[in-house]
């Protein structure tokens, strides 16, 4: 281990899942691929059947760290309560989010605790894995992508190249380009803001309405590029005819400024 990576804060890799084995094995995969691992994974599961479970058990037999699987009853969409129910059980300081259906570049983990500071959230972007190459990806199960590789697209977002990551400048406003898949937070920061607002109604904006709380806080935001590559694993768009509610919520915190939720992680801690 060099001096530097010898001052990285302890770190908790937090992912959501939802009956897709399949996607799921791809990421931990990725996690064993890691040039540097997080102290745990936690799985944080939505209701997902046996298939999941067993999947998780496997890997659990010869896994690099610890991997907990954090699971409540399907009942539609209630992602904000299984992650505040997982990061709520996470034993280290730092916090890494991706989805599900995410593959991380080898330095992926690395990448994001090279960056960590106090006061500061990441967030990253996706390379987007094409529709017509599942059935490749997941009968190969492949892990490795490159910008030359096949059935991808958004290919300028494979560069790794740290040197140039470390000139984005820290923000005071939330980005339209965050996304829930691929971003960073200290864990006390998270409990501040009470965490994911339980409130949000199915898919969407949750992810931007808990950073939102943390910006109203005074934690800046600071883009990754160039570093903290993930591959986005192709699916079908979720049900967005509730947006609008959710839509709600997020400009109300935005406006007034609002830094605590009423139904948050507050009731597992």
């Amino acid at each position: 281990m060099s001096v530097k990576e010898s001052s990285f804060p302890t770190c908790s890799l937090v992912t959501p899942t939802y009956n897709w084995p399949e996607a799921l094995e791809l990421l931990l995969l990725s996690v064993k691929n890691q040039s540097y691992l997080p102290n745990e994974v936690i799985i944080a599961d939505d209701g997902s059947k046996e298939e999941t479970t067993r999947l998780i058990q496997h890997f659990q037999k010869n896994f690099p760290v610890p991997l907990h699987h954090i699971w409540h009853e399907d009942n539609k969409n209630r992602k904000p309560a299984i992650m505040n129910k997982a990061i709520a059980s996470a034993k280290y300081e730092y916090i890494i989010e991706i989805d599900g259906d995410i593959i991380m570049h080898k330095e992926f983990i690395k990448d994001h605790l090279s960056l960590a500071e106090k006061n500061v959230f990441l967030y990253g972007s996706r390379v987007n894995i094409q529709e017509e190459y599942l059935e490749t990806l997941f009968k190969e199960k492949r892990t490795h992508f490159n910008f030359f590789s096949k059935g991808i697209k958004k290919r300028g977002r494979t560069l790794h190249i740290p040197f140039l990551a470390n000139r984005y400048q820290k923000e005071n406003e939330r980005s339209s380009k965050l996304r829930g898949c691929n971003m960073s937070f200290w864990r006390d920061d998270f409990v501040k803001v009470n965490g994911f607002n339980e409130d949000l109604t199915g898919w969407g904006l949750d992810d931007s309405e808990m950073i939102q709380r943390l910006i109203n806080i005074g934690v800046q935001g600071k883009r990754l590029k160039y570093k903290g590559i993930v591959y986005h694993i192709y699916h079908k768009e979720q049900d967005k005819n509730h947006i609008h509610l959710n839509d709600v919520i997020e400009k109300e915190t935005t406006e007034k400024k609002l830094t605590y939720v009423k139904k948050g992680v507050d009731q597992y801690l």
